[in-house]
């Protein structure tokens, strides 16, 4: 009897959490104007994300598919990696690009974590937070506001993808 217990207990706390989760969607994804968008980054091949706008000299690229398509150029990196492996960058980055056929620019501050095995030189995860730099949209993405999130997936070390999600406002 005590373990029928804790499994409707469990139930009942996946579905409370369900149900919230349902309840704060639709709030922060259209409640406030915001376009959610979400796609995969990779590390460039050759001849792609090689033309950053004048003034940029990038130390790494990122080719966006999905809803954003372009490329991110990262510059002007902060780097530091502790003992136990884990290591945190701050860098300066400009979005290049398009969504729904609308065109243009807008800079953002990544803000990446991510944790290695030092002995084997590998990294086990990472994810980062971008928000937008307020006032940096040019072209379409003029007065366009918000974050995106990515996420490290490593299931492939020699093709590492980088997935991400995130709402942007003004968009259109």
């Amino acid at each position: 009897m005590k373990k029928r217990l804790t499994t409707q207990r469990m139930a009942a706390v996946i579905s409370a959490l369900l149900l919230t989760l349902v309840m704060a969607v639709p709030a922060s994804a259209g409640g406030n104007g915001a376009t959610q968008v979400s796609g995969i980054g990779f590390v460039p091949g050759v001849g792609e994300c090689d033309s950053p706008p004048p003034g940029v000299i990038p130390t790494y690229a990122i080719l966006m598919t999905g809803d954003l398509v372009g490329c991110v150029y990262g510059f002007n990196p902060e780097f530091k990696i502790g003992p136990s492996g884990v290591a945190k960058e701050r860098a300066d980055e400009i979005f290049v690009g398009s969504h729904n056929g609308h065109e243009g620019t807008f800079r953002m501050r990544e803000n990446w974590h991510a944790k290695f095995d030092l002995a084997a030189e590998t990294q086990i995860f990472g994810f980062c937070k971008h928000p937008i730099v307020k006032g940096s949209g040019t072209g379409d993405f003029e007065g366009v506001r918000g974050r995106l999130d990515f996420r490290d997936d490593l299931s492939n070390p020699d093709k590492p993808r980088f997935v991400y999600q995130g709402h942007l406002k003004n968009l259109d």
